[in-house]
């Protein structure tokens, strides 16, 4: 199973996937990783790993169908079967996401369908999620579609909200069990407990 790794800033839902192919853990090849931000952490870490990694953005590719066109000869170029979205902060293009229909995965900080959609990323959702009074939250691990955070969901964990807990308490916490979860979903798809579309 060749893993194809889209991420724009630290990557480390992508890190802890490669630690779990180095261990053995998780039956998988990280492949490559496309990055929209030449100065990502990500990017830095693919190298350290010798993961073939390229940067592609709309400074690269003024058109957003050539853009959509490299991303993909790229996906085949390395015979990519699984696109892992690990924290990448750009819309997917039409021509991917027909190519990979129910092979792309994406992590969300919060237990969908709360908390998602346009907008909904990073310390934004936290800060919703304690401004609603929620008990709980977590991260969901879904498909993704034309429509941001509404493609079906694979895999989800709770997590507890703390009355003392800030946004920044919640994200940590829900940035660990992403780590997990992420891995746990590539483990059941690769016994084919999950079964992808």
């Amino acid at each position: 199973m060749k893993l194809g790794f889209f991420a724009s800033h630290g990557g480390s839902n992508m890190q802890a996937i490669i630690n779990a192919c180095k261990s053995g853990k998780l039956n998988a090849a990280p492949s490559l990783l496309i990055s929209n931000n030449l100065n990502s952490e990500a990017l830095k870490r693919a190298k350290r790993e010798n993961i073939p990694s390229i940067h592609l953005n709309s400074k690269t590719h003024s058109n957003p169908e050539e853009l959509d066109t490299e991303i993909l000869n790229n996906l085949k170029k390395h015979k990519i079967d699984i696109i892992i979205l690990a924290g990448y902060m750009r819309k997917i293009g039409p021509k991917v996401l027909e190519a990979y229909e129910g092979r792309i995965l994406n992590i969300h900080p919060s237990l969908l369908p709360k908390f998602g959609g346009k907008g909904m990323y990073g310390m934004r959702v936290h800060e919703a999620v304690l401004a609603a009074g929620e008990k709980e939250t977590g991260a969901t691990v879904h498909l993704v579609n034309e429509e941001y955070d509404e493609g079906p969901v694979l895999l989800q964990s709770k997590v507890p909200i703390l009355e003392t807990d800030t946004a920044e308490d919640i994200a940590k916490r829900v940035l660990a069990e992403e780590h997990k979860l992420f891995v746990e979903t590539l483990i059941a798809i690769s016994k084919s407990e999950i079964i992808l579309p």
